[in-house]
């Protein structure tokens, strides 16, 4: 990727997070990004090719994020990273991961399928464990945590080290 191209998605990444997709041109993002309308164009398409190349982005990230907690084979430790990822987002993406969370609202986005592979590990996980419902525990465990990280993402938590050390020892880690 040129550092045009990086620079056109991360105006247009900053953009769509603050004024969202709808409301947001090629013009404001080329004007925001220093470059013509055209090179926008000739780089991604049209706006939802922009768009794409940020939802690409963040599978992405997503995949690199919980990589190394489907590979893991201790169920206590797929659990415990599982609990840790949203705690160890950098302030620096939070803007990115903002834009995530908001895309799925104002576009009814399905990342669903993102999720799968944690999914199955803590489920399965869970499972070793002899939880009563594996796949129930799983799918809390990834709504409860999704929530959290739009409440931390969004500034509203302030009290990160005590809910991590909450929810560690909720299920015994």
């Amino acid at each position: 990727m040129t550092e045009k191209q990086y620079s056109i998605l991360q105006a247009a990444l900053e953009l769509f997070a603050k004024e969202g997709y709808t409301a947001t041109s090629t013009s404001k993002v080329a004007k925001k990004a220093g470059v013509s309308e055209g090179l926008v164009f000739r780089h991604f398409g049209n706006k939802a090719g922009l768009l794409e190349a940020i939802l690409k982005e963040g599978e992405k990230r997503i995949k690199s994020v919980y990589a190394d907690i489907v590979l893991e084979t201790d169920p206590e430790e797929v659990i415990r990273k599982t609990i840790r990822m949203p705690f160890l987002i950098p302030e620096e993406e939070h803007e990115f991961w903002k834009l995530q969370v908001k895309l799925k609202w104002e576009l009814d986005y399905d990342s669903s399928k993102k999720m799968e592979p944690l999914q199955m590990a803590l489920t399965n996980a869970f499972s070793k464990l002899d939880y009563e419902k594996p796949e129930m525990e799983a799918e809390f465990l990834i709504l409860f945590l999704e929530g959290l990280s739009s409440a931390m993402i969004k500034g509203y938590m302030n009290h990160k080290a005590e809910m991590e050390a909450f929810l560690l020892n909720k299920y015994a880690l």
